[in-house]
């Protein structure tokens, strides 16, 4: 799969989109147009959501492709950033509603800002309700550079039945399952044809004064010259190319593919692109990392410069095989040369985006952080043998996923996993099942509320105890008071005269820190300052377990009666909207008992605002499901701890007390 006929190299394409606009359906399509057919779903309304990057090796006229399937759902993005940071080209798909266009946005200002050549395809044209050019519109908003509409569509009633090809002037039509048929251009729309490719040509005139002079004496360019344009202002950045088509029925799959091998930059250039050198030993860099069963540790890269063997060293481990996925299935092959992407088997001790080579270190290629998680649900194994083996099978599934964290609360003692959202967490608590066999129940992580003082108190504790022989003797006074929000726990000794021998006050302390970590709601108590003022001793009965006894019994009682209330956490949240939401975020903040501190614009975001706002750490649990249910699923949001407040359920619980 990595020959051609003609010394071109591989190169790849990711296919990116919103969710529900089609690009597990569109890759199907291209592979089976490229002579690797991949088992599609018996019913396609069942499809199951794509949850992972999958890939796929085919050839083109001679050229070997890779085709790399990426999430469309906001909760796998990064596995999609992943894959566009190995990718020479990105396929955007989209479907023909203009209300949908603003969910492109990230992507088209992410390609744009790391300078991946991209184009557009306009999914689904069979449903098109409407005009192609409100679509454009409303998805011109979102580009940083001209949309060049490339085909224009054929419209038999109220059906979309094929399209005219504007620079070669070609009219085809779609045949379902097939390629399309070449067609007369229909009378009825010659004129519009026309002026739909004078814009095309206004618009790759403006960067080619060769062009531009054309236009200016009427001159009719060449399909050719067009083509040129075409290809050198996309690679640039400077125009966005945007062509239809229905993945389902494989409309528009042949002209697409066309479009890819004429324009997709060779790996060279891509290398180029990322400031690699051409020279030198062999470079990869790997973007997925899956455990696949007995076949053990699959490292998903791109070889960036050179060839690389079967059985070669990287990064100082010796490769256990080199894999294609030709129809989709894991096939060995003995090498891979530059412009490949693979999966490379057991290259242990190398992580996601890591980069390595059969020679010295290289420096790192650039490749995406994840983002910061914005939900959270605590696990336990529905069986306790499992709790052995869960450890390590949680720290393989975040070597695989680097959006999820694994944590060990201290304050609840829960182990708590925290990702982009409820179908991600969910569909990792699936694969802990199925790989690694291992059920889990979950739940809502608990909130790690404290507690503390409103007033200062005095109080007495003494421990007197005869059991035969030496009894127990301790007697301690102390003085327990708030202290400022923040300023922890201190202890003070203030005995006079012996009252309490100085190596028993060491005890006293702790004991107190101690009683302190279960206040009466049961919570610990912070920000309270203990003071030892008097007490008594027996020379005989007294001891460090005697004063901790009594000094327990003194805490549990002064903190009882000090005025205690319930603190909750409270974050600082920041969060990012379209501005069309931002007043729904607004009200979403209030609603959770959010103190809104202030709005602005997103930097570097035109068209987005960012929403600041205090808000207790109880209602964040589902903050992002509901955000994202009211902004397209764009909203997201990142958080901080603030402070600790006192909470109204510490009202309540002092009311029933």
């Amino acid at each position: 799969m990595s020959g051609t006929t003609d010394g071109r190299s591989p190169r790849s394409v990711a296919l990116v989109g919103p969710f529900g606009s089609g690009k597990s359906t569109l890759f199907e399509a291209i592979m089976e147009a490229g002579g690797a057919p991949v088992k599609r779903p018996s019913d396609p309304r069942n499809r199951p959501t794509t949850t992972e990057t999958r890939i796929g090796h085919c050839s083109f006229l001679g050229d070997p492709w890779t085709i790399l399937d990426c999430p469309g759902s906001i909760e796998f993005a990064h596995q999609a950033c992943a894959a566009l940071a190995v990718a020479d080209i990105a396929v955007v798909v989209c479907e023909p509603t203009p209300t949908r266009a603003m969910a492109v946005a990230p992507l088209l200002k992410l390609l744009a800002e790391e300078g991946i050549p991209h184009l557009l395809f306009i999914n689904k044209i069979d449903t098109l309700d409407g005009s192609v050019a409100d679509t454009l519109a409303a998805l011109q908003a979102h580009a940083r550079c001209p949309l060049v509409l490339r085909q224009m569509p054929i419209v038999d009633g109220a059906d979309v039945t094929g399209y005219v090809d504007l620079m070669s002037e070609r009219a085809y039509r779609y045949r379902k399952g097939q390629p399309s048929e070449l067609i007369q251009i229909p009378a009825t729309i010659a004129a519009e044809e026309q002026e739909a490719r004078g814009r095309l040509v206004e618009v790759l005139a403006d960067r080619d004064d060769a062009l531009l002079e054309k236009v200016l004496e009427d001159v009719r360019p060449t399909p050719e010259e067009l083509y040129r344009d075409m290809h050198k202002d996309l690679l640039a950045g400077s125009v966005l190319e945007v062509l239809l088509g229905a993945a389902e029925h494989s409309g528009g799959v042949q002209r697409l593919w066309k479009t890819l091998r004429h324009d997709t930059p060779e790996a060279g250039e891509s290398a180029e692109r990322r400031a690699l050198e051409a020279d030198g030993p062999p470079v990869v860099q790997v973007f997925k990392t899956v455990y696949a069963g007995h076949a053990g540790k699959l490292s998903y890269a791109r070889v960036w410069r050179g060839v690389v063997k079967d059985g070669a060293t990287l990064g100082g481990t010796r490769l256990g095989g080199i894999h294609q996925f030709p129809n989709g299935e894991a096939a060995k092959v003995a090498e891979a040369r530059a412009g490949d992407v693979v999966a490379l088997g057991r290259l242990d001790g190398v992580a996601t985006g890591a980069t390595v080579s059969t020679g010295a270190e290289v420096e790192a290629l650039p490749f995406p952080d994840p983002p910061p998680p914005v939900y959270a649900l605590a696990i336990a194994t529905t069986d306790r043998k499992d709790d052995v083996k869960l450890s390590g099978s949680l720290q393989r599934l975040a070597e695989e996923d680097p959006t999820l964290t694994v944590m060990q609360n201290p304050d609840t003692g829960e182990t708590v996993l925290l990702g982009q959202g409820e179908m991600h967490l969910l569909a990792v608590v699936e694969h802990l099942a199925k790989a690694f066999g291992i059920k889990v129940a979950t739940r809502k992580p608990q909130v790690a509320y404290k507690e503390t003082i409103r007033r200062a108190v005095h109080e007495h504790g003494r421990l007197k105890r005869q059991t035969g022989g030496h009894g127990q003797f301790a007697d301690v006074k102390i003085d327990v008071a708030p202290r400022e929000r923040g300023a922890g726990f201190a202890f003070v000794d203030k005995v006079v005269g012996g009252a309490v021998p100085r190596n028993f006050i060491p005890a006293v302390g702790e004991a107190a820190e101690e009683a302190a970590k279960k206040g009466p709601f049961g919570y610990p108590v912070v920000d309270i300052e203990v003071t030892l003022v008097d007490g008594g001793f027996h020379s005989v009965d007294s001891s460090d377990m005697a004063f901790r006894t009594a000094t327990s019994q003194a805490m549990k009682e002064a903190l009882a009666k000090a005025d205690p209330v319930l603190l909750e956490p409270v974050d600082r949240v920041t969060v990012s909207v379209p501005n069309d939401f931002t007043a729904r975020a607004q009200r979403l903040l209030t609603g959770r008992r959010g103190q809104i501190l202030g709005f602005a614009e997103k930097p570097d975001w035109a068209g987005w605002d960012e929403v600041e706002a205090l808000v207790p750490e109880a209602e964040l649990h589902d903050l992002i499901i509901e955000l994202r249910s009211q902004t397209l699923g764009l909203g997201t949001y990142r958080h901080r701890f603030d402070h600790l407040a006192e909470s109204r359920a510490g009202e309540l619980k002092r009311g029933a007390a």
